[in-house]
């Protein structure tokens, strides 16, 4: 692995060297760690903490989880920075970062449910360029690499390029969503949910952000919305969406995740931020 700090070429866009090297170490490292998470499953209740709530929870699984991919991207590409979950806070020198959760879905992983996944971005002078997610619970991987579009390669299937989904209409869209930890934040997101459910198809909530964006890129679900995301929840994830050709946006003009990520199928995005714009400000 080379460890130049030449990150770009000069149409502004990483060389595609550098795209391929950062993808192909992102997806061996996530299969590295999910062999120790897939290990540790049984265990995961004998160590728990809790973080911003009595909800939120860290397993010593997900602390070493995140020691193994931060060792193994730095081992190959020692002048990189790296933003972890669990702490990991590396300055680099070459301009490209990696974003990690160790295990996004960590209740579903503490629980022994299979939607828990490893999520590794990276970035190249602040632009998410590559996103790895794996699904640890039954092994599928999304990939995708900027303006070359996002690919799922399930066990024992070759690699399949997905395309979001296209609703005829907002109440044929099935929408996915997530909560925070805190209960008062819980309380008004709930309320948001009553009112958004009689507008849509259905609604459904798996407790993992990174596989919730995947979902919508592989059109399991027509759209996903969330507040108050942290960058390792989604980095890898929106990018996947985006090169599904989905719309990746906040509300009210505001940037993706900021405070609030919507990720939707073209056909419905718009009288959907419209109607999440409505209610949360009804709210």
């Amino acid at each position: 692995m080379t460890t130049s700090g030449t990150t770009a070429s000069t149409s502004g866009s990483p060389a595609p060297d550098l795209s391929t090297e950062l993808l192909e170490l992102a997806r061996a490292t996530a299969e590295e760690a999910a062999v120790l998470v897939g290990a540790g499953r049984s265990t995961a209740a004998e160590d728990v903490d809790t973080k911003s709530s009595p909800v939120d929870v860290v397993t010593a699984v997900d602390k070493a989880s995140e020691a193994l991919i931060v060792r193994r991207l730095l081992g190959a590409r020692p002048d990189d920075g790296v933003l972890g979950e669990e702490g990991a806070a590396t300055e680099g020198t070459s301009g490209v970062r990696w974003v990690v959760d160790p295990i996004d879905g960590t209740v579903n992983f503490l629980y022994g449910l299979p939607a828990f996944a490893i999520s590794i971005a990276g970035q190249v002078d602040g632009r998410t360029e590559v996103g790895v997610v794996l699904n640890v619970g039954n092994g599928e991987l999304f990939t995708a690499v900027r303006g070359q579009g996002a690919w799922l390669t399930a066990p024992g299937a070759a690699a399949m390029q997905l395309h979001g989904s296209a609703p005829v209409s907002l109440e044929q869209t099935l929408v996915a969503t997530g909560f925070g930890y805190r209960v008062e934040q819980r309380r008004a997101q709930g309320a948001v949910v009553a009112q958004l459910l009689p507008e849509v198809r259905d609604i459904r909530r798996w407790g993992c952000a990174s596989l919730d964006l995947c979902a919508a890129a592989a059109g399991r679900v027509d759209a996903y919305y969330e507040l108050d995301l942290k960058p390792w929840d989604h980095a890898a994830g929106a990018l996947i969406a985006a090169e599904a050709g989905l719309v990746v946006t906040g509300t009210t003009g505001r940037p993706f995740a900021e405070p609030m990520a919507v990720a939707a199928a073209p056909s419905v995005a718009g009288p959907l931020v419209e109607l999440l714009e409505r209610l949360h400000t009804a709210g």
